[in-house]
């Protein structure tokens, strides 16, 4: 078992440090702010301590197989709202109607695994009905970012060969675009009702709730002919949790607690480009 430690604020210092509490056989320093340990120390405890420790100092603790590497996979998924990207798409429309505050509780209750999805969402949406959909344009131009290391991430697991999946309970008209800009290969997501250029209040056609997130990485992968146990599966909030349930490796992108506490590995701090020293 390998240990990567790695933090954007890290010094080699603390990653020394850190890396002491799981006993390994030798490091290696994997640029300024990573380090990756080899054949460790481990149990629960061990992992316990280690990752308390690092979380305290701003650096991300992943166990991980040894020898694991891109090669290992044919498919990296993503969630899109605050994974891929920064923001809550659906929060930031309903700034535009003057009603971010209550969309965003709902959505935040949502993530945390509080509230039923598909439940939630239908309420959020009737919220933005009378909106004007030139608004959705509005939140892309001005607010959309792609999270740090996206692109980064991105690149290197195309040029390893890889497919990419985005898979959203947010909105087509993101999804979308996003596809062509990043040159994705697959994306799936709720589409929003639209007449006479107002947003309707309703979602057209079926919810893309956590089980049907999960249908569809099963769907894709069957697709591009591999084991969903050849994905890789990133989310943030509850209703990613069946989708990264059923992959070879799972990342929690600064991510909920409940949904740290199941994935594989987490990325608390670094950017996405953290799954490339995880496993390279």
């Amino acid at each position: 078992m390998n240990l990567v430690l790695q933090g954007p604020q890290a010094s080699l210092d603390t990653l020394d440090r850190l890396a002491r509490l799981a006993k390994p056989a030798r490091t290696v320093p994997l640029g300024e702010h990573a380090l990756r340990c080899e054949e460790v120390s481990f149990d629960a405890d061990v992992k316990a301590r280690v990752e308390q420790a690092a979380f305290d100092a701003g650096v991300d603790a992943c166990f991980i197989e040894a020898g694991r590497t891109l090669a290992d996979f044919g498919l990296v998924a993503m969630d899109m709202d605050s994974t891929l990207i920064t923001i809550e798409c659906i929060d930031e429309i309903a700034d535009m109607q003057g009603l971010k505050p209550q969309v965003a509780e709902i959505t935040e209750a949502a993530m945390r695994g509080e509230l039923d999805f598909a439940a939630s969402l239908t309420r959020r949406v009737a919220l933005l009905e009378g909106l004007d959909a030139s608004s959705l344009q509005r939140v892309y131009d001005e607010r959309l970012r792609i999270s740090p290391g996206g692109e980064a991430m991105l690149a290197a697991v195309q040029a390893a060969g890889l497919k990419t999946l985005l898979v959203s309970g947010g909105f087509t008209f993101f999804t979308d675009r996003l596809k062509d800009r990043l040159k994705l290969d697959f994306t799936h997501a709720n589409v929003l009702e639209v007449a006479d250029g107002k947003l309707t209040g309703r979602v057209v056609g079926g919810i893309v709730d956590a089980e049907e997130k999960k249908r569809t990485v099963e769907r894709v992968c069957a697709e591009v002919g591999i084991p969903p146990s050849r994905a890789i599966v990133m989310g943030d909030g509850a209703n990613d949790l069946r989708m990264m349930g059923v992959a070879g490796l799972s990342l929690a992108f600064r991510a909920k607690p409940v949904v740290r506490a199941q994935a594989s590995v987490a990325l608390n701090f670094s950017g996405l480009d953290g799954l490339l020293n995880i496993i390279n």
